[in-house]
């Protein structure tokens, strides 16, 4: 390749960056300025950090995964297992991704309520028990 088209291909990704910056800041100011009046200026800000944490987080666990070979056993384990084995494999993305989740959590406490009642309604429904006291 000549100079000038090497020059013209750095301007074309210069200009694809531009714009992916002026979308992701128009796309923030936008998110915040739609959850400031029901959650107050901290919330805002805090949902638009972790919205974009999220967004990271789930391009990352995506491009690390197209970059795995896909393995006959993954299909065998229950997805508990599948998970722990990804938090070894790499865990800054498992760290990013407890960390967007604690976010989200703590912006919505009904979804802690509705995770806890789906447990324990889990629980009664499988007939398991807390033990009780022994009698004398």
């Amino acid at each position: 390749m000549n100079l000038n088209k090497i020059l013209r291909l750095l301007a074309a990704a210069a200009a694809i960056a531009a714009a992916a910056v002026v979308v992701v800041v128009a796309a923030s100011f936008a998110l915040y300025a739609a959850a400031k009046p029901y959650v107050g200026e901290a919330w805002a800000a805090a949902i638009v950090a972790g919205v974009f944490a999220l967004i990271a987080v789930i391009l990352a666990v995506a491009m690390t995964m197209k970059a795995r070979p896909k393995s006959g056993k993954a299909e065998e384990q229950p997805m508990s297992a599948r998970l722990i084995e990804l938090a070894r494999e790499r865990p800054i993305v498992a760290a990013g991704a407890a960390v967007a989740g604690a976010i989200v959590l703590a912006s919505n406490p009904r979804i802690v309520t509705t995770i806890l009642s789906a447990a324990i309604a889990g629980r009664a429904a499988a007939g398991t028990k807390t033990p009780d006291k022994k009698r004398r």
